[in-house]
């Protein structure tokens, strides 16, 4: 197993008809260990399994370090889109998260709104965030 291997971690939440997996890891070539500046990639894939449309209106995210301290994260849309998928459509995007400490975890919701009008909050389950060497 490569070093980058090692540090991928996944999570996999389905609400009302939406799967959101999640696919995290350590990005060395962005982070900055002797500045305490810890860079995380993750990738998810937002895929529609109900039988209505759907659009992501804003994500909130829950952000935590290595110390345990907190942050809270809402907006609009995700990367500058909103995406509406039809039923059996996918939408994938990768951002990232710097941190302080060399681990730490993210969670979180999508609003998300239904052809009919109705709103549900999509679960991002809990992911963990560490460099492949980090002990905790």
């Amino acid at each position: 197993m490569s070093e980058e291997d090692a540090s991928i971690t996944m999570s996999e939440a389905v609400t009302e008809g939406v799967r959101v997996n999640v696919r995290a890891r350590h990005s060395a070539e962005h982070s900055s260990p002797e500045q305490s500046h810890w860079f995380f990639l993750y990738t998810i894939t937002i895929a529609n399994e109900s039988d209505q449309s759907v659009t992501l209106l804003s994500r909130n995210w829950l952000i935590l370090d290595g110390t345990g301290k907190s942050e809270e994260v809402h907006g609009p849309g995700v990367v500058g889109k909103q995406p509406a998928l039809q039923p059996g459509q996918a939408f994938e995007y990768t951002s990232g998260c710097p941190l302080p400490t060399p681990f730490g975890s993210m969670s979180g919701t999508y609003e998300m709104s239904r052809e009919d009008g109705t709103h549900f909050e999509a679960e991002v389950r809990l992911f963990q965030l560490r460099q492949p060497t980090a002990i905790h």
